[in-house]
């Protein structure tokens, strides 16, 4: 039900993309602005990553297979990894428009009209962005979340575009204008990097949030004791999903059910605490050497976030 809802958000972003490119395609062709030209091939950009979040979701939101034990949700990710290279591949076709502009600098027409259309395009895109960001933080979808980001980043770069093409036309100054599409350029391609480098980040197992560690710590600190330990936590996000491993320190001689009805309860509080994230405790003797040495490089103690890994710091 989730990943369904989700996606009519990924269907509004699609649909507000291609008006808002109809609206800025018609904001350039009134005035010949190379500007407004690189503020409308932002949007094509956004109708490919509204595309690819559309899919995203719907990957994400297949249950666990046979073939894939953890579920989809990285799916996330790659449809965050793909919009940055679109965003890439948008900012190099700017830069380029915007040089051959520069060589050849000539006179905008019916300016006034023009950004009047561009500025409703961005209105436009200004609320969407803001449902987007506001509902993917909700239900922790990266996707929802860089879509948002990226066109909140559109409605900057054509409030900028709009700036500069007034100024064209109040100054004269017709150089101004492909300035200014390089100024566009050059945003959107440090957008696209930033995009690139928190994708990569996810795909390789980035541990859950400060705030998200510390509510585990929370529970756990509650429950140890003298003859009850903790360590070896270690956590990932993917996507919407989490993960969250420990170790669980008990006396030898503690009967297995009471040692697995504490690690179960444990499990739900954090549960609890982090919706649908997954948790696995492995329980070990308290007394066993060999307990205390099979800490995974990087684990975190528990109790100590804020030392860092186990050991260090």
């Amino acid at each position: 039900m989730n990943g369904r809802y989700l996606e009519r958000f990924a269907w509004l972003s699609l649909a507000t993309g291609f008006m808002v490119l109809a609206l800025k395609t018609l904001a350039w062709q009134l005035t010949g602005s190379v500007g407004l030209l690189s503020d409308a091939l932002e949007s094509t950009v956004n109708i490919g990553a509204a595309l690819v979040a559309l899919f995203a979701l719907r990957a994400a939101n297949r249950p666990a297979d046979a073939e894939h034990h953890f579920g989809h949700g990285k799916a996330e990710y790659l449809s965050a990894m793909v919009e940055g290279f679109l965003i890439l591949a948008a900012s190099a076709a700017i830069i380029a428009s915007a040089v051959l502009r520069l060589l050849n600098p000539q006179p905008l027409e019916q300016v006034g009209i023009g950004l009047a259309v561009s500025v409703v395009a961005s209105v436009l895109n200004g609320v969407v962005a803001y449902v987007l960001i506001r509902v993917g933080t909700r239900h922790r979808s990266m996707v929802l979340i860089a879509d948002g980001k990226h066109l909140f980043t559109d409605v900057w770069t054509s409030a900028g575009v709009v700036v500069g093409v007034a100024a064209v036309a109040v100054s004269g100054w017709e150089v101004l204008d492909p300035l200014i599409a390089l100024t566009v350029g050059a945003n959107i391609l440090w957008t696209g990097w930033k995009l690139l480098r928190q994708s990569v980040s996810g795909l390789l197992d980035e541990r859950l949030s400060d705030d998200d560690i510390d509510r585990v710590v929370e529970i756990l600190a509650s429950r140890q004791t003298a003859t009850v330990q903790f360590h070896a936590l270690q956590s990932r996000a993917a996507g919407r999903q989490r993960f969250v491993s420990l170790h669980m320190l008990v006396p030898g001689v503690t009967i297995v059910r009471e040692a697995h009805d504490l690690a179960q309860d444990i499990e739900d509080e954090i549960v609890g605490a982090l919706p649908g994230s997954v948790v696995s405790i492995h329980i070990e003797p308290l007394e066993d050497p060999r307990a205390w040495d099979d800490i995974p490089h990087g684990a975190e103690h528990p109790l100590h976030p804020s030392r860092g890994p186990f050991g260090q710091g």
